[in-house]
């Protein structure tokens, strides 16, 4: 069942029969309304945009049938009053709270709401101010929800923490004729020691992948060079050829001076001798 259903459900009541006083009091509407005619009737005939809806009250009851419009209707002298109710989404902004999270950290959270009135009748009758009332109860939401969560969860789980309190402000302002559409966490703030520390704590985590990455390729070349020296060790040519690419390397470098290694084979003999 929608909110719209459950609004009019809660206003189907007949209407209260208006007495000897209010009888008394119609007779009268009428007869000013002839008497001054047609200057009481442009009087009487009101008019209400296509996004606003007019209750209206009759010597203090609400009329049967619900909110009237959009368009042109007519109300009694003297004995009708109406109250106009726009009908339109309105946004509101709720001013930064400080928080105290679950691990006793104090931030500051601000956030904004969307809502609209499905039910002009129950908005007007209901509440004395239902968008005050609702931009209140917001605020006080935010403050409850968020005093639930680490900061960890504030930091990472907005639209988590949007939804619970859509669904919280929604039920709680379902009596008063308005449907919260949405809810947005706008910004959290930390104290600046919390950033600092938190800053440092990042520069050491980073720090710390740094090394273990490093350790692991010096480990990786370790690994090539000990496999490189061990297949080179089994060919005394691939070892003259590794010499002559060296001496390839110095030449290109445009060094003064260039050393010729000996033969590995001849430093052998020699070594035997």
């Amino acid at each position: 069942m929608d909110s719209n259903s459950r609004g009019k459900e809660g206003r189907e009541e007949p209407e209260a029969e208006l007495g000897c006083c209010g009888c008394v009091l119609m007779g009268v509407s009428i007869f000013i309304l002839i008497i001054f005619f047609p200057f009481s009737l442009i009087c009487s005939l009101k008019i209400v945009q296509e996004y606003e809806r007019a209750v209206i009250f009759r010597l203090g009851r609400v009329l049967s049938g619900g909110a009237k419009g959009p368009g042109l209707f007519f109300l009694m002298p003297c004995v009708d009053t109406f109250r106009c109710v726009d009908m339109r989404t309105f946004s509101y902004d709720i001013p930064p709270q400080e928080i105290l999270s679950r691990d006793s950290v104090t931030v500051a959270v601000d956030a904004v709401i969307y809502a609209r009135i499905f039910d002009a009748t129950m908005s007007i009758i209901n509440v004395e101010n239902a968008h005050a009332s609702t931009k209140l109860l917001a605020a006080t939401t935010l403050r409850n929800v968020l005093g639930t969560k680490a900061l960890s969860d504030i930091l990472s789980e907005r639209e988590s923490i949007a939804h619970q309190m859509q669904s919280i402000l929604d039920h709680a302002t379902d009596p008063w004729g308005v449907k919260v559409e949405r809810v947005e966490v706008k910004d959290v703030r930390l104290p600046v020691q919390m950033q600092r520390a938190m800053a440092a704590e990042a520069e050491a985590n980073r720090d710390a992948r740094a090394k273990v990455i490093l350790a692991d390729g010096e480990m990786k070349a370790s690994r090539s060079l000990k496999e490189a020296a061990d297949i080179m060790s089994q060919s005394p040519a691939a070892m003259q050829i590794r010499y002559l690419q060296t001496l390839n390397s110095i030449a290109a470098e445009r060094n003064s001076t260039i050393i010729f290694p000996l033969p590995i084979d001849m430093l052998g003999g020699l070594m035997k001798k």
